[in-house]
């Protein structure tokens, strides 16, 4: 049975559950949110409510895990390579993220990558930056290196560059810089987050992406890694990332 119970700001130190869970890096807020309402996670032994509020001080757990309240915000740009499932409960995935990323502290990716494609992921513990990361109306700049199986035309290109409609997701791409860097080459920044977007948007143009590199998002870049290598982000280039992310200030807590 779920309890109603919910802290009292007079106690001190008290957070949200779902907030909590987050900044554990575990999930991000409104994933925290399915997963007490699905009855997941329990508080001292009790299955709670969305809006419960922690000190901290308790057994928290998800599932049979244990969740410990993160010391210190952690952020890792990643090369994953090309072939590698995101997701690490895919059943038929033959590799996953959990196979070729490996840290100390329980990451999570701040932003899917295809299996097909390669490049930067940012890892993270920090469910505040999760959230803003897959909050597709904010904006944020991802950049990529696109090659495709046969010439594409200028006249392609400038229809993507314009927005494109895409019929089995029945909504219209948000205007993008694209450059052409050879006959099959080109390079796009997207500020929006639509599954498969680039593969859609090349395929109602007439082409078929051969392979796709994700080089950049917001401030941070590919740049130094190989497939499969990862380091983290910190000083004036974690700063950044958050301040460009909306979280101002936010690494530090």
């Amino acid at each position: 049975m779920h309890s109603e119970r919910k802290g009292s700001a007079a106690a001190g130190g008290i957070i949200r559950l779902n907030k909590y869970l987050a900044q554990a890096g575990i999930c991000s807020r409104r994933e925290a949110d399915r997963l007490i309402e699905q009855g997941e996670v329990t508080v001292d032994g009790k299955t709670v409510l969305p809006g419960f509020m922690v000190s901290g001080r308790e057994k928290i757990k998800v599932g049979d895990r244990i969740v410990r309240a993160a010391n210190r915000k952690i952020v890792v740009a990643f090369y994953k390579p090309a072939g590698v499932t995101t997701t690490s409960h895919d059943p038929h995935a033959a590799v996953t993220l959990e196979d070729v990323f490996h840290y100390p502290v329980r990451l999570t990716y701040a932003g899917r990558l295809d299996r097909d494609s390669e490049g930067l992921l940012l890892m993270t513990n920090d469910g505040d930056l999760i959230e803003a990361m897959m909050r597709g109306a904010a904006g944020h700049e991802k950049e990529y290196i696109v090659r495709t199986r046969s010439r594409i035309s200028d006249q392609a290109l400038s229809r993507m560059r314009e927005g494109i409609y895409l019929k089995e997701l029945n909504v219209r791409t948000r205007p993008c810089r694209i450059e052409r860097l050879g006959e099959y080459t080109f390079r796009i920044v997207l500020t929006q987050g639509l599954n498969r977007q680039i593969r859609r948007m090349c395929a109602a143009v007439g082409s078929e992406v051969k392979s796709l590199k994700r080089v950049r998002v917001l401030n941070i870049t590919v740049k130094g890694l190989r497939p499969g290598t990862q380091r983290e982000i910190t000083g004036t280039e974690l700063a950044q990332l958050y301040r460009e992310a909306g979280l101002t200030g936010q690494q530090e807590q």
